[in-house]
Formats: structure tokens, C-alpha cells, sequence
């Protein structure tokens, strides 16, 4: 299955802040204890080495914690990640393929277990605080995972609300998804969290 999302691809595949620039740190330990569930929009754009934009793409992601979430890209394709708190299910509309892993094995140190996974992300991440660069706080998180598909990631928060994400990978891509509409602790349905595959659809992995 061709993965085009970068959520999807990583999907599958605080010790060290200065007191001056703490708020990144703070911000993120504050998300990850306050917000039990979020809904937002979103705008991913990737770049090449040279800092050349290749990608735009835009969707919506909701969660709800521990392990559940919904990350839906739009356009310019169509593809569905749900987290049902078991497993994780990605479809390609446009491929009408579905893959399918256990949710443990698939979050690892991705973007979604430090967003809805538990509240133990220090073992999953190395934190340091990041300087603020025009009113958002920074926090930097290195995946503990030698084998994770990033290097690196930066969080970035606007008066506590989180407004950014910044992965860095291994061919020195990166990927940036700026949040908008953020609406913390909303109720979510259940069926939000639920997938149930196409009947036609190739389905692969731990079904």
C-alpha cells in the first residue's frame, strides 16, 4: 500500500529546558495533562532539503485519550487514520486499500502518540525547550526509538493552544502541520473512533 500521508507513514513505520525558555516544556505538559480529547483543522505542508515546498495538503484530526483518534486528509487526496484504542486502520480512497496494525506496534514515537497517546510520553521522548520565535513557545521532542521513521520533532504553542507541529526526518524533509479551529475537551461521539472497512476494499496487516 502507498502511504502518501506523512501522519500515516510514521504511523506505520523536559530534563534538559533552561528555566528561560520553559513554556514550550510547559505548554506541551499542560496539553498532554489538560486536554483529554481536541478537535481541529489542519494544513500540512512538506519541503524538500532546499526548503522547497512539494506538498500541500489539508483535513481535520480529532482524539480523544488514550489511543483514539481520527486524522482525515482531504485534499488533495483522500485518506482515513483512526486509532479505535485498539488497532489503526488507514484507508487510501483512492487506492481502496485499507492496512491495518495493532495500536501499540503502530504508534511507537509517532506525531499521534504524543498528541493521543497516554500521559507517559517521557518514555517515548527526549524533551528541551526550544527559544520563542514570534510568540510560540517551542519544544523539541527526539524519539528514544532508534529505529523511528523522524529524527525529530518541534511542538510549537500560541498562549498554551497548540498551533504547530515540525517533523524532521531521515532524508531531511520536513514536514510542518499548522493547527487551526482548536477546540479542547469537546464530547466526541464513539462512532468518531470506529472504521469499519469498505466491503470491496483490500484490506492487508493485523486484521
Amino acid at each position: 500500500m502507498k502511504i502518501r500521508g506523512i501522519v500515516a507513514a510514521v504511523i506505520l513505520s523536559a530534563a534538559g529546558a533552561s528555566q528561560a525558555w520553559a513554556g514550550g516544556v510547559e505548554s506541551l505538559k499542560a496539553f498532554i495533562s489538560e486536554v483529554r480529547s481536541a478537535r481541529t483543522e489542519f494544513v500540512q505542508t512538506v519541503a524538500d532539503q532546499a526548503g522547497k515546498k512539494i506538498q500541500e495538503s489539508r483535513g481535520s484530526f480529532q482524539f480523544a485519550r488514550p489511543g483514539k483518534f481520527r486524522w482525515v486528509y482531504q485534499k488533495p487526496f483522500e485518506q482515513v487514520i483512526v486509532g479505535d484504542g485498539a488497532k489503526v486502520w488507514v484507508y487510501d480512497k483512492d487506492l481502496n486499500q485499507v492496512t491495518v496494525k495493532v495500536l501499540g506496534d503502530a504508534l511507537g514515537s509517532s506525531p499521534a502518540a504524543l498528541l493521543a497517546g497516554s500521559n507517559n510520553v517521557d518514555e517515548a521522548y527526549t524533551f528541551s525547550a526550544m527559544p520563542r520565535e514570534g510568540g510560540v513557545d517551542w519544544v523539541e521532542a527526539i524519539p528514544k526509538d532508534p529505529e523511528s521513521s523522524f529524527e525529530r520533532m518541534r511542538v510549537g504553542f500560541r498562549k498554551s493552544v497548540l498551533e504547530t507541529m515540525q517533523l524532521h526526518d531521515r532524508l531531511g524533509q520536513v514536514t510542518t502541520i499548522r493547527f487551526t479551529k482548536v477546540e479542547r475537551n469537546p464530547k466526541l461521539a464513539a462512532d468518531v473512533f470506529k472504521f469499519t472497512p469498505p466491503a470491496d476494499a483490500d484490506v492487508v496487516g493485523d486484521r
